[in-house]
C-alpha cells in the first residue's frame, strides 16, 4: 500500500500521508482495492467520479454471486473450456499425452507454428510459442511438453489486418466483460489489449490497453499498471486513439452465442479476437477482473459502474 501511495503521490503531487487515509478509507467504506485507487486515478475525483468506477472487490462479489461453482472449472481448466467451446474457437487444437508424440509432430509441422497452454494458468504464464522449422528431436519436443505441463496445443491465430497494423508480431486480444441475464448478454465494458510482439499481450509479457467505447473506438492512449502510457505503439507508432475494432456488430452477436454455451456462468471476461472473417474466442474468464478508464491518459473522469448496475441490478 506504501508503494502505491508513494506512487500515487509523485504522479499526481499530492501530499503522501493524505494518499495513504484517502486510500485507506476507500478500502474500508468503498470497496476500492489499493490498485483500484492507483490505476483509475482516484486521488484526483471527486467522490461522485468515483462512484461512476467498477472496482476489483465489488467485481469479486458479482463473480461469487453469479458464476455458478459448479461450473466455474469449465473456465479455470484450459482443456476443458477448449472442448466445451470448440465451435466457437474456430482453430485447431489437440491435447499432448504420454503417446501421441507422432501426432504433435503432424500437427506442429502443419501448422508451421504453434502456441502451447498449461491447462491452468492467468495473466498469461504457461503461454509459449513453438516453431516446426526449429524442432530437431521430435521425441524430445514433445516429451519437453509433456513433462513442463504444456499440454494444450493451439493454432495461432490470424488476426484482422486493423489489429496487425498496431502490432503484427502478438495476437492482440479484445477483453469484452458482459453479464447474461438468461435471455441476452449485455456488454459492460471493453478494453482492446496490444503486445509487444510476444506470445502474449498481457502485462507481464510488457503490454497495455486502451478502453473502448460501445462502437469499438479507443478512448485514448494506452496504458497498464505500471505507470506506462502510450500514445502510440512503441513498435509500430500507430496512434493508439485512432484505433477502432473492426466488424463490432459480429462482436456483439459473437458474445451473445458465447455466453449462452454455458448460462450459469453468467459474468464473464471474455477474451476474444477479431479475424478477416470475424470474431473468434480465446478464453472465458469467471473471475471477471476489471479493466476502467484512466482518467490522467483520457481526460474522462467516468468509468463503466452505471452499465453494471443497469445490466445486473445491484
Amino acid at each position: 500500500m506504501f508503494e502505491r501511495a508513494k506512487e500515487t503521490s509523485a504522479h499526481h503531487g499530492k501530499w503522501m500521508p493524505a494518499v495513504v487515509v484517502d486510500m485507506l478509507w476507500s478500502a474500508g467504506f468503498k470497496q476500492v482495492g489499493f490498485q483500484d485507487y492507483v490505476d483509475y486515478d482516484f486521488a484526483i475525483l471527486n467522490a461522485a467520479e468515483r462512484a461512476t468506477y467498477m472496482t476489483h472487490p465489488v467485481s469479486n462479489e458479482l463473480s461469487q454471486k453469479y458464476d455458478h461453482p459448479d461450473y466455474r472449472h469449465i473456465f479455470q481448466d484450459k482443456v476443458e473450456f477448449d472442448r466445451v467451446f470448440s465451435e466457437h474457437l474456430h482453430r485447431e487444437w489437440m491435447v499432448v499425452d504420454a503417446g501421441n508424440a507422432s501426432e504433435l509432430r503432424a500437427f506442429t509441422e502443419r501448422q508451421g507454428t504453434i502456441v502451447t497452454k498449461e491447462p491452468v494458468g492467468q495473466a498469461g504464464t504457461g503461454v509459449h510459442r513453438y516453431h516446426a522449422a526449429e524442432v530437431d528431436d521430435w521425441d524430445a519436443f514433445h516429451a519437453g511438453l509433456f513433462a513442463r505441463g504444456e499440454l494444450l496445443v493451439e493454432e495461432v491465430i490470424v488476426q484482422h489486418p486493423d489489429l496487425a497494423a498496431v502490432c503484427p508480431g502478438t495476437v492482440n486480444t479484445t477483453r469484452v466483460t458482459a453479464f447474461f441475464d438468461g435471455e441476452r448478454a449485455h456488454i459492460l465494458a471493453m478494453a482492446q489489449k496490444f503486445g509487444r510482439g510476444a506470445v502474449s499481450d498481457q502485462m507481464t509479457f510488457g503490454g497495455f490497453y486502451t478502453m473502448l467505447d460501445e462502437n469499438g473506438h479507443a478512448l485514448g492512449a494506452g496504458y497498464d499498471s505500471h505507470a506506462h502510457v502510450h500514445e502510440t505503439h512503441p513498435d509500430s507508432g500507430f496512434r493508439i486513439a485512432d484505433f477502432r475494432l473492426p466488424m463490432m456488430d459480429e462482436v456483439r452477436a459473437f458474445v451473445d452465442r458465447v455466453a449462452r454455451v454455458v448460462p450459469q456462468v453468467q459474468y464473464v471476461g471474455w477474451d476474444i479476437v477479431v479475424t478477416p472473417t470475424g470474431p473468434v474466442l480465446v478464453e472465458g474468464n469467471w473471475g471477471a477482473g476489471v479493466y476502467e478508464n484512466k482518467p490522467s491518459v483520457t481526460g474522462i473522469r467516468t468509468g463503466n459502474k452505471p452499465r453494471y448496475r443497469e445490466a445486473i441490478g445491484f
